[in-house]
């Protein structure tokens, strides 16, 4: 258990929670950060959590649900106000809808994360501020601090596994839903070079490729919220096999964040929604894709195609002859 005090101040409206852990900041941070390791222990043990969101930069959001062992489910969110990466970062957090949206009958309150290196490793000191003695009691009345024990037991594990979330892994795919699924990928490079790699004409057209025998004929890209890009890709032999890619820019925050929706020219129905998150790990850049399909046949339909491989070429590609050459 690496929880090593809990320390709960009626007057200040706090509960502060410490605990160490033998791994440097980095690795600690980093289970924080990286959504497929958060959710592995933001719950307690018989409540998994699912993150479809989880943008680690001031303005950012997550979105979460944790599922308990006869199904039920319980929602909450982020909204980040400060973050100092490898030191602290804060949020206002609470429990959501099934939709997502703060559910305004219940309390939400601040908390505060730090991390400070140790003689040993690691420690976090989680601190907890209530809008007000009533909130406070509600929710450790709650199970808040048995909760936050549950989950905090199985950290120690994550952050052992150092091979399952390192660089040089290549694409991932996980299933969130029937309709959603997370690609991720950590590539070497920063934040800021990996979002002028998606968002550069003349840099997509050097690595977003897919497999080899393949050009891009076509790159214009959406600049402003609201403006529509169009992508297209033929064989360099000349035959035939060409197709487009178009959507909407809905939301931009440069440079961690974006939504686009996108539909392949020349199929029917309203097309995916494209969220993509990127957030500085150790080693590189954690690129992370959430894609909501309109149903589940057009989900596995579209994993079926190989999508994922041609990802995997064209990041191969981005980190061996566009990052290496700067």
């Amino acid at each position: 258990m690496p929880i090593t005090s809990v320390d709960k101040d009626l007057e200040a409206l706090t509960l502060t929670v410490v605990a160490d852990f033998p791994v440097p900041v980095r690795r600690l941070w980093d289970a924080y950060a990286d959504p497929r390791q958060i959710e592995k222990f933001w719950g307690p043990v018989e409540w998994p959590a699912t993150f479809t969101r989880h943008d680690m930069a001031v303005g950012g959001r997550s979105n979460y649900t944790m599922t308990g062992p006869d199904g039920e489910t319980s929602s909450g969110y982020w909204e980040f106000t400060a973050v100092d990466e490898g030191r602290s970062f804060e949020v206002l957090d609470g429990f959501a809808n099934d939709d997502g949206e703060p559910n305004t009958e219940m309390p939400n309150m601040r908390m505060r994360f730090s991390f400070t290196e140790t003689p040993q490793g690691s420690r976090l000191t989680t601190t907890t501020q209530f809008g007000s003695l009533e909130q406070l009691e509600q929710l450790i009345g709650m199970g808040m601090e048995e909760g936050m024990r549950s989950a905090m037991s199985q950290i120690d594990a994550v952050v052992a596994d150092l091979a399952s979330f390192a660089a040089g892994r290549g694409v991932e795919v996980q299933t969130l839903s029937d309709t959603q699924v997370r690609i991720t990928r950590v590539i070497r490079g920063t934040v800021e070079q990996v979002w002028r790699a998606h968002h550069e004409p003349e840099l997509l057209r050097q690595w977003m490729l897919g497999p080899d025998g393949w050009r891009m004929s076509e790159c214009i890209v959406a600049e402003s919220v609201g403006d529509s890009f169009r992508n297209a890709w033929e064989p360099v032999d000349g035959s035939e096999g060409a197709f487009a890619f178009t959507g909407e820019l809905l939301e931009s925050a440069p440079p961690h964040r974006e939504v686009t929706t996108e539909l392949m020219e020349g199929t029917p129905g309203p097309g995916a929604r494209n969220e993509l998150t990127l957030t500085a790990v150790e080693g590189g850049t954690l690129l992370s894709l959430v894609i909501t399909y309109p149903d589940k046949e057009t989900r596995d339909m579209v994993l079926d195609t190989g999508m994922a491989d041609g990802m995997e070429a064209s990041y191969a590609r981005l980190e061996s002859e566009v990052f290496a050459s700067v």
